[in-house]
């Protein structure tokens, strides 16, 4: 059942990169839960512009490799908490955005670039 073309991937990407970058802000985290998330956000928005889909700007990483570090990243907000120690508030927030990213990874349509 996967309904979101690479077009409509692209454009989850760069939301839930300015999500990761402003909603640390907003919900007060501070330390390594601050700069994961806003490092997460950059890094989504870097390999965003270098993915060979329509929303890239350089075309130099395969779409199939996006996904890929999609999922690597969506993991890596699940043991972060567990790793880090952090608060209830902050566990939920990595736990919320890392099981959006592998919905969007897992709805996401391969056969066709956009």
């Amino acid at each position: 059942m996967k309904f979101l073309s690479p077009q409509l991937h692209g454009a989850l990407d760069y939301l839930a990169a300015g999500a990761l970058i402003v909603l640390p802000m907003l919900l007060g985290l501070s330390g390594i839960a601050f700069w994961l998330s806003v490092g997460g956000g950059i890094g989504l928005i870097a390999y965003s512009l270098l993915t060979d889909y329509r929303f890239g700007a350089i075309k130099l990483v395969s779409f199939d490799v996006h996904l890929l570090l999609d999922l690597a990243a969506g993991a890596a907000f699940i043991v972060a908490p567990f790793a880090l120690g952090f608060d209830s508030l902050t566990s939920i927030y990595y736990f919320v955005m890392a099981a959006g990213v592998i919905a969007v990874v897992a709805f996401t349509s391969r056969a066709a670039k956009a």
